[in-house]
């Protein structure tokens, strides 16, 4: 049976991701900044109680990386997947509002704790069968397709997400470990807006 550990799990893509693998007989470590409010991981727990595990995470915390690890470990001796879904965007982001926190922030979940996720849960993905390693990006991180302007904190950690994964890829090439990153599509979640064209 895989062992599957994915981000920002309570809610929009992360919550559906987890629902489909659950569905398939996985056994899912579902995290969250807040267990405590993730009332819709909760009814998952209640028809998957063997195969559902919710963990807490906060992405950009060193100490809540650190917990989460050995809360998994100590249910755990392997990962087969790792899923980075966890992400956030600053919306309303033109010349005149830019700022230091908030560049910071977007750069730090988006971009940054995904690497340091892979880093602190690498030993058990070597363990694992057939490892694979899933950055939720974004065509809003590719050069080649940015056709508009806005979202510079948002397109700019995807982008640095694509290329940290691709050079991860080739690290990690000789340990087994597959590297890629998706892009979903426009989803309908708190981030993706109710006009989005798909629903989660």
């Amino acid at each position: 049976m895989e062992n599957i550990l994915i981000t920002g799990a309570n809610r929009g893509i992360g919550l559906a991701i987890t629902r489909r693998l659950l569905n398939e007989g996985k056994t899912v470590f579902a995290t969250c900044r807040n267990p405590g409010n993730a009332k819709l991981l909760d009814k998952l727990s209640e028809t998957y109680p063997q195969n559902l595990h919710v963990v807490e995470l906060n992405v950009s915390d060193e100490a809540s990386l650190g917990r989460a690890v050995e809360t998994v470990k100590g249910i755990t001796k392997s990962l087969d997947v790792l899923i980075n879904n966890a992400g956030i965007m600053q919306r309303s982001e033109v010349p005149e509002t830019l700022n230091f926190q908030k560049m910071r922030e977007t750069f730090e979940v988006n971009a940054i704790a995904p690497m340091m996720v892979m880093q602190k849960f690498l030993d058990l993905l070597r363990k694992g069968e057939r490892p694979l390693i899933l950055n939720i990006s974004s065509q809003l991180g590719s050069l080649q397709r940015k056709k508009s302007g806005g979202l510079y904190s948002y397109c700019s950690s995807k982008a640095a997400l694509n290329m940290m994964s691709l050079a991860l890829a080739y690290d990690l090439k000789n340990d087994g470990i597959i590297v890629i990153t998706s892009h979903p599509g426009w989803v309908q979640t708190d981030m993706g807006g109710p006009g989005a064209m798909i629903t989660a």
